[in-house]
């Protein structure tokens, strides 16, 4: 069975993952910005691939893989076979990982759905009854909301993001937390009612990135956190566009 090499190229990280045509088998996860031919070797250790599918919006790094990948490789865009329909006027402007994330919440959970991808920013990617991707919402990711307060205030710090103790918090950190976390629940919580409202039939909402986990735990408007959804999006597609 052939094996592929799977690469979801986003802002802050990039995860390269190895599978086959029915599991993935392996993955590793590369800063972004110190993405690089030996960053990728060190990666990539001793994995051997037959074919590669790439995933990237980042277009300054993807020059990168496109060079360091000898095998077979395809780039995702709107124009490979999705097994999705797409209803949105400029295909070719919906992110990689927007179209990676629903192809892998069609074929994992069924339509209608909505996917909230947490990232660099926060993504709402929404799948109709009729299994096509109809548009989306994107907001400011939770740790460029925290890092900005960091970088533009004089005296609050940087801070990890974590449970809050408390809403009312007893230090300056406890407050930032506060203000993160149950203000992005409210963020999340409100733009997924407003979907819902416009959706025929019972939508799943699966919550993916990197803090998924965090938001949901008292959200429990996200359903499903499913940390690997991208990655399996992208196996699919990998697997109903490289024919053997």
């Amino acid at each position: 069975m052939k094996r592929f090499l799977l690469v979801n190229l986003n802002n802050t990280s990039t995860k390269l993952a190895l599978c086959d045509g029915d599991r993935l088998l392996g993955k590793k996860d590369v800063p972004t910005k110190n993405l690089s031919f030996q960053s990728v070797r060190r990666a990539l250790g001793k994995w051997s691939f037959d074919l590669a599918l790439v995933g990237s919006v980042v277009p300054d790094k993807t020059g990168i893989l496109r060079r360091f990948i000898k095998c077979p490789l395809k780039e995702v865009g709107p124009e490979l076979d999705l097994g999705i329909g797409i209803d949105f006027p400029r295909p070719d402007t919906i992110g990689a990982d927007r179209i990676a994330n629903a192809v892998g919440v069609s074929h994992r959970y069924g339509a209608p759905a909505i996917v909230v991808d947490f990232g660099t920013a926060v993504t709402f990617d929404i799948i109709a009854k009729n299994e096509h991707y109809i548009g989306g919402v994107i907001a400011p990711g939770l740790g460029v909301m925290t890092d900005y307060l960091y970088q533009k205030t004089a005296l609050l710090p940087k801070i990890d993001l974590e449970e809050p103790r408390d809403v009312i918090g007893k230090s300056t950190k406890d407050a930032m937390l506060a203000g993160a976390v149950y203000g992005y629940r409210g963020l999340v919580r409100q733009i997924v009612t407003e979907i819902v409202a416009k959706l025929e039939g019972k939508a799943r909402i699966v919550a993916t990135g990197s803090y998924a986990a965090l938001i949901a735990a008292k959200l429990p408007e996200l359903q499903i956190v499913d940390p690997d959804l991208t990655l399996e999006g992208l196996r699919i597609i990998a697997t109903r566009n490289f024919r053997s």
